[in-house]
């Protein structure tokens, strides 16, 4: 099985329709989506959300998603962009950064539940497993666009990376860390926690709702972190720390800090703790 690995050059291509030309990349984000589309409705159902609520909700976060992971890559990226303005469009050969569809996803769920008069907690609860879930699927298409590698290796699980996509200064070197599959296990099996904490209770309130937001978003920036020191992909740098690797640490002490202070007003100010509820 490992040798797999050792051998498979993996091609970007999935498959060729006259001048229309489908990649993986795109194959793996579409069945990411899918895949968390049916977590979310399965658990939206175990605590009687409509159906209807959760596919009009999914539409706006993968359109806003999807523009913010580009826009917030370009932003990263722009004196590249800025000489090659027409590849902003081109999507489907990678550069889609999921912070930016965070950021994207948080405003749009702030907007929607206010629109629909519904808890922004519980929904930020119930989308969490599939959304790592999905994380997770859309992570093999770094694989086959053969992006976002680590350093090099011998280690049994080594993959094979062309000597075309080898960053300047590896050239020797035929295999490295697979960082998207140590991405992909860890972000599965956090949805997977997620998935059996939220789906063995019997209600969801504000704090257990709270608390599911808190584990997503600590546990995938830490994940993250902790893969950028053995990332050799170009990245700006920010206090000599890749920009990824400083946006994850941040959010993780905003997090920490945000959620002490909820339960410090939980516990001794109730009428200090965020208002984001449905009256």
């Amino acid at each position: 099985m490992l040798s797999f690995l050792h051998n498979f050059e993996p091609q970007p291509i999935f498959l060729s329709l006259g001048l229309l030309n489908i990649r993986w990349y795109a194959v793996f984000i579409v069945l990411g989506v899918i895949a968390g589309l049916y977590l979310t409705l399965y658990l939206a159902k175990i605590f009687q959300k409509e159906s209807e609520l959760v596919w009009d909700l999914v539409f706006y976060l993968v359109l806003w998603g999807f523009i913010g992971a580009r826009l917030y890559e370009v932003f990263l990226f722009w004196p590249y962009y800025q000489n090659n303005l027409l590849q902003i469009f081109q999507i489907w050969k990678g550069g889609l950064a999921i912070h930016g569809a965070l950021i994207a996803g948080i405003l749009v769920l702030w907007w929607w539940t206010k629109m629909k008069k519904t808890n922004f907690w519980h929904w930020a609860a119930i989308l969490s497993p599939g959304l790592a879930l999905g994380q997770a699927i859309g992570r093999f298409g770094n694989w086959f666009n053969q992006e976002l590698f680590g350093e090099p290796t011998n280690l049994p699980w080594k993959i094979l990376i062309s000597a075309n996509k080898r960053p300047p200064g590896y050239e020797d070197f035929s295999f490295f860390h697979p960082t998207f599959l140590y991405e992909s296990l860890g972000l599965l099996i956090l949805a997977t926690t997620l998935f059996f904490l939220i789906k063995k209770t019997k209600s969801l309130s504000e704090k257990k709702s709270i608390s599911i937001l808190f584990l997503y978003l600590t546990s995938a920036s830490l994940l993250r972190f902790f893969l950028e020191f053995i990332k050799i992909d170009p990245a700006p740098l920010i206090f000599s720390w890749r920009w990824p690797q400083f946006f994850s640490f941040a959010l993780v002490i905003i997090t920490i800090t945000a959620y002490l202070i909820y339960l410090y007003c939980h516990e001794k100010h109730p009428s200090l703790r965020p208002n984001w509820e449905s009256k």
